[in-house]
């Protein structure tokens, strides 16, 4: 695990799109794609927004990318709780990426079949036999202040589901259902990156990356090797 606090959330953004244009570079270099699964919120999207603007739209071969999402409300794509419809106005429509590598969840379906469709697709890309799981070059994570990331919340039935890929959940306090990659998907990946600001998480945060209080209890802390990129609010609360 590594540790990065950004002394305010702007230069946060910069840290956060220089790790993503390093390992896009990387993974192109190396394995001639690059497969990132996105979060939705509003720190990604200052990040989309960032990455497609003129500093740094050049430096990602765009049509050598698939564009994933760890996670999707069950809405439309043009609902405006859809994550796919912010990273959509943020960054897909303003980067040269062939339409047939940004891999939605299809939220306005039945959640199992929109769970058993995206499972397919991600198959489909990364060419899995039964039984594997892909490897995503990159995993970006938001967290929530209850110590969820994707939709893995906190008491939910698909904490322990190692047996899939995707999974519907029904998220009680929120009344919605939600698509989620699972947690042996997401430890998979190359790289995992918590991208966190704002003193709201910062007490999550500790209890998370230093290991105290009800740290075993947050969904968060079933992914494990992730890195952290936090703005000085989020990272308030760490003593070491």
């Amino acid at each position: 695990m590594t540790l990065q606090i950004a002394p305010s959330r702007e230069e946060l953004m910069i840290l956060a799109a220089d790790r993503l244009v390093a390992e896009a570079q990387t993974a192109i270099a190396q394995r001639g794609r690059w497969t990132i699964a996105l979060s939705g919120g509003s720190t990604p999207k200052a990040l989309f927004e960032l990455l497609a603007s003129p500093r740094y739209i050049n430096q990602i071969l765009w049509g050598r990318c698939f564009l994933f999402w760890g996670d999707e409300r069950c809405v439309g794509p043009d609902d405006p709780q859809s994550n796919y419809r912010m990273t959509k106005i943020a960054l897909i429509d303003h980067i040269p990426i062939p339409v047939g590598n940004v891999l939605r969840i299809r939220g306005e379906l039945a959640p199992e079949s929109a769970a058993s469709l995206y499972a397919h697709e991600i198959k489909r890309i990364f060419g899995l036999a039964e039984g594997q799981f892909p490897q995503f070059d990159t995993m970006l994570l938001g967290l929530g202040n209850d110590g969820h990331t994707a939709s893995l919340f906190p008491a939910s039935d698909i904490l322990g589901r190692n047996d899939v890929l995707v999974a519907e959940t029904w998220v009680a306090k929120l009344k919605q259902y939600r698509i989620s990659l699972t947690a042996p998907v997401i430890n998979n990946a190359h790289s995992k990156i918590f991208l966190a600001a704002g003193d709201d998480k910062a007490g999550v945060i500790r209890e998370l990356i230093e290991q105290t209080g009800a740290y075993q209890s947050y969904p968060a802390n079933l992914i494990s090797n992730a890195d952290w990129l936090l703005d000085q609010a989020a990272a308030s609360q760490l003593q070491h």
